[in-house]
């Protein structure tokens, strides 16, 4: 009995040799069987999902024009949705909703630039400065086409010369100078040049008593001016000139308007000094 081997030692080696499987050489046929059947089993647990009905696709399944792209891609957005999510996601990432292209929109020029700080000027002041500025503008205009008319003889004035209008009568009066040495027209050119400096936003900003002496005191002045010139058109002269009394209804508007502005806000700025100081 001493030469034989145990028992359980050759029940132990016929279970393991039982189990080893001979060695399978790539190419043979049982490796391409092994492999399909393993590809299939996986196919199953992994890819299967549940077609719709009638469809013979997957239930869920997104059509191809509506197909995920990464982020940041440039496919998928040759279509109209491709542009309008990117055009959404421009405006969610710079906070403009812009359609235009950076070379279609506009730039700020020049005369924008310039054109806001007018009327940030403007914006603060109320609706008389505003209006006293204005009429001031139209008397410069009226007062330098009357000196350029004054001057140039080639230069007609655009009004009637005949009857109770009548321009050049007016213009060319011994009236329309001032002691026979200044032209009429010159004086309202230099008073008008006076009033749209005073009458400008800078020029109402500001607060020294000695601005608004002036401004007060030139307007009461010309309109006492404009009055001789209404009387020597209507008695002495027997003509009237249109672009004369245009020039005389604006400084008429500016006297009332200076006036009682000034006799409403005189205290505001007085009160508003005397706190600062």
């Amino acid at each position: 009995m001493a030469g034989q081997k145990p028992a359980g030692r050759r029940s132990g080696s016929t279970r393991q040799s039982s189990t080893r499987q001979p060695p399978v050489r790539p190419g043979s046929p049982t490796a391409r069987s092994a492999s399909a059947g393993k590809g299939q089993a996986s196919g199953k647990r992994q890819g299967s999902t549940p077609k719709a009905a009638g469809t013979g696709k997957p239930a869920g399944a997104l059509p191809a024009s509506a197909a995920w792209t990464p982020a940041g891609s440039d496919s998928g957005k040759s279509g109209p949705a491709g542009r309008s999510a990117a055009v959404g996601g421009k405006a969610a990432a710079g906070g403009k909703a812009t359609g235009l292209p950076a070379a279609a929109q506009p730039a700020d020029g020049p005369a924008d630039r310039l054109l806001r700080a007018a009327w940030s000027q403007f914006r603060s002041l109320g609706a008389v400065p505003i209006a006293t500025f204005i009429l001031s503008l139209y008397g410069l205009g009226a007062s330098i086409y009357l000196t350029l008319a004054h001057y140039d003889t080639s230069i007609t004035l655009a009004c009637s010369d005949k009857g109770l209008i009548n321009c050049a009568e007016v213009t060319t009066s011994p009236e329309s100078m001032v002691f026979g040495i200044f032209p009429v027209a010159v004086l309202g050119l230099a008073f008008y040049l006076f009033m749209v400096a005073v009458n400008s936003p800078w020029g109402w900003r500001l607060s020294s008593p000695a601005v608004r002496w002036l401004r007060l005191g030139s307007v009461i002045a010309g309109m006492g001016f404009v009055l001789y010139l209404i009387y020597a058109e209507v008695d002495l002269i027997h003509a009237i000139c249109l672009w004369c009394t245009s020039v005389h209804v604006a400084t008429f508007l500016l006297f009332a308007l200076l006036v009682f502005y000034t006799a409403f806000s005189w205290e505001k700025p007085a009160a508003a000094e005397s706190r600062a100081s």
